[in-house]
């Protein structure tokens, strides 16, 4: 069976996901013959660079192609570089394996022979081409500055800045796009798409965290939707999801949230014995408590934040009054400090429960609009707060004695 990832993976320039600057731009090529020599796709795993790059040599080389630039999809040159499958004007490479100075000779040798049919391009696709040595670039550079006629060079990578470091004359020869990170939003709507097409049902709450944990790839969100419905079959619920991938049960949060605002430090190491005991990771639990804290940043600035579910909505609402966003500032600002800290620890669970300890004795800032107003009600505002003493009178000061002359001795008669 194949995998979700392949079965779905867009053949249209259309079709790709949030990535409508990279899509316009190379269909409008295609359509007005206006191709580029060579192109740098950068941009996190799983945004479609690779498949940006195959839809492009799809386009060139169909004899169905839209006026607009993109290809049918059905033909058999369509179905075989969609699917990966050998090509001889299509040549797939992966940078990691063949990254050396000699596999660059033989790319650039064999970028000198024609293509197998009349009007055809050559589209060689480098992926992980930040893993190509110095050597390899300078090896490539001359065919990338006079490069043979029908002839197309992409270049796919994760990390343009070592590119940048090693190669960077490469960079002006190359026309470069950047790809978008996903937002939650729109993972969860096409992960939606997805199972309407397979005739599966799933709870909205269950998608949202499959898009959240994909961390911005809908590669990896779809290979996620696989292996949880590889568990079992029926209704895709959010418990399932959390059982599969390990991650932390939103109530555990909300109840995060409920010490912090109650004062009670005193709960913390239970919640922190109950993650240990379920498996948890709590290095993980103070990621999700981050951005649980920063969620409720934007709902106190009048924000509307993406990617929760119902229960985190829930409870941001019930505590957007009780912490004022001076103190949640500050806890993240404990949270930042604790990070660095708690990677190169050998007990994270004591550095996680003294972090907790530390937001849930945090002393509370005053929030000045309530002591103005208390103020303007006849110093009311000031009640609760300590008055200061009045300073202790200073000592009175020591007299220095005044030093007296001795009498004068009178003189002898003689």
């Amino acid at each position: 069976m194949i995998a979700l990832a392949r079965r779905y993976r867009p053949k249209r320039f259309a079709d790709l996901l949030v990535q409508d600057h990279v899509a316009a731009v190379l269909r409008g090529a295609v359509a007005r013959g206006r191709v580029g020599h060579g192109y740098l796709l950068t941009g996190p795993r799983g945004v479609g660079k690779t498949t940006a790059a195959r839809i492009l040599a799809m386009a060139l080389n169909c004899p169905n192609r839209d006026p607009s630039g993109d290809p049918c999809g059905e033909c058999e040159n369509c179905r075989r570089v969609w699917g990966g499958s050998a090509n001889l004007d299509v040549i797939e490479i992966d940078a990691a394996s063949n990254r050396g100075v000699d596999d660059a000779r033989e790319l650039r040798e064999r970028a000198m022979y024609a293509a197998s049919q009349e009007g055809h391009y050559k589209v060689y696709i480098v992926d992980e081409a930040h893993m190509l040595t110095r050597e390899a670039w300078n090896a490539l550079l001359k065919i990338l500055e006079e490069p043979p006629p029908r002839v197309v060079f992409v270049f796919a990578t994760t990390e343009p800045q070592k590119i940048a470091a090693t190669a960077a004359p490469v960079l002006s020869r190359l026309q470069r796009f950047d790809f978008r990170r996903i937002g939650p939003a729109a993972i969860r709507d096409r992960l939606r798409q997805v199972l309407q097409a397979e005739g599966i049902a799933a709870d909205e709450d269950a998608l949202l965290l499959i898009a959240r944990h994909a961390d911005g790839g809908m590669r990896d969100a779809l290979s996620l939707l696989d292996q949880c419905l590889s568990f079992g079959e029926g209704r895709v619920t959010a418990d399932r999801v959390r059982e599969i991938l390990g991650l932390v049960d939103d109530e555990l949060f909300a109840e995060l949230l409920e010490l912090v605002a109650e004062r009670r430090p005193a709960g913390v190491f239970p919640l922190v014995e109950r993650l240990i005991a379920a498996g948890a990771d709590v290095v993980e639990f103070m990621g999700g408590a981050g951005e649980a804290l920063r969620a409720l940043l934007v709902v106190q600035f009048g924000g509307e934040p993406e990617g929760l579910t119902e229960a985190v909505r829930q409870s941001l609402a019930s505590y957007r009054d009780r912490l004022l966003p001076g103190d949640v500032l500050r806890m993240l600002k404990l949270l930042t400090e604790c990070e660095t800290v708690i990677r190169r620890s050998t007990n994270p669970r004591l550095v996680v429960e003294t972090l907790l300890l530390r937001w849930t004795m945090l002393d509370r800032m005053v929030d000045l609009e309530e002591v103005l107003a208390g103020v303007s009600r006849g110093g009311s505002g000031t009640a609760s707060m300590p008055s200061a003493a009045p300073p202790a009178a200073a000592p009175a000061p020591t007299p220095i004695p005044r030093r007296v002359p001795p009498p004068a001795v009178a003189e002898a008669a003689p």
